[in-house]
């Protein structure tokens, strides 16, 4: 088994780290909050790293989920960051969602470490029960040793490209996302305003081609009103930023992932920044 360092421990990171750990891998922790870190070694065993360079030093592979470009760069380049320790040869995962200019900085870094971005989706829930899907971008040989790490929380896992595609591919899933999410809410609120049984309705069209993963799991909640779960509307308009910023250079056009940042920025606007996703509904 691999000597592991593993720097966050979020409500992804530490479901993540703890598949790594149940596959008999042992890991060292850092999380910025060190009691955050205490509470999992508690429950997990490994050892707690006082910084980032601690948990990557002898380190066969770094795992990093954290939340943006700045924290990334922090725990990596910054003081007693993560990149400039590492032994040659060692296997850096980047899971964090960031810029793909982000993912290729990192990998430009070393010639001597393998390195992988490979953001997530799939949420909390996937996480926490080792169903993750992972988008890669880096060098073929870097994928394939980052790969059999990854399976242990993972249901699918895939090559992008060189480095920043995983970024790049993430960036599409969060495209697709916000559209389907906003298709659903209307969906939603127009069968409320039509007099109709909206679960009744949802039990009929969710067999046929309006079915969607938002739509078997979402759905339901969203007719009680419920958004205490899932995927934060602040990280949604995160990714989104970094999706419009991306569309800028790439000439893309994207009407509709712009309009919905904006339905977000109003979700936020009534304070409802940490509700889940699915809370678009709200504002209609």
């Amino acid at each position: 088994m691999a000597k592991l360092g593993f720097i966050g421990l979020g409500v992804m990171g530490a479901p993540m780290a703890r598949h790594l750990a149940t596959a008999g891998h042992g890991v060292a922790v850092f999380n910025r909050t060190r009691g955050k870190a205490e509470a999992w070694v508690a429950a997990h065993g490994g050892a707690v790293a006082a910084s980032p360079a601690e948990a990557a030093r002898d380190a066969d592979v770094v795992l990093c989920c954290v939340g943006n470009d700045s924290d990334v760069r922090a725990v990596t380049l910054g003081a007693d960051g993560a990149l400039g320790v590492m032994k040659p040869g060692a296997l850096f995962i980047d899971h964090s969602t960031v810029s793909a200019e982000m993912a290729r900085e990192l990998a430009a870094v070393r010639n001597d470490l393998l390195v992988v971005d490979a953001p997530v989706s799939g949420g909390q829930a996937g996480a926490e029960g080792g169903t993750l899907t992972i988008m890669c971008g880096g060098s073929q040989e870097a994928f394939a040793a980052a790969e059999p790490v990854m399976a242990a929380y993972a249901r699918r896992i895939g090559h992008m490209g060189p480095a920043g595609s995983g970024q790049l591919a993430k960036m599409v899933n969060q495209i697709a996302i916000a559209g389907v999410v906003q298709g659903l809410a209307e969906a939603l609120h127009f069968a409320d305003r039509a007099g109709l049984d909206a679960t009744a309705v949802v039990d009929v069209i969710s067999k046929g081609a309006a079915q969607s993963w938002q739509m078997d799991n979402r759905a339901a909640t969203m007719i009680e009103g419920r958004f205490d779960f899932g995927f934060a509307v602040d990280w949604m308009r995160k990714d989104l930023g970094l999706v419009l910023a991306e569309a800028r250079r790439n000439g893309a056009r994207l009407p509709l992932t712009a309009l919905v940042d904006q339905f977000y920025a109003d979700v936020q606007a009534m304070g409802g920044g940490r509700d889940d996703t699915s809370s678009l509904i709200r504002r209609l």
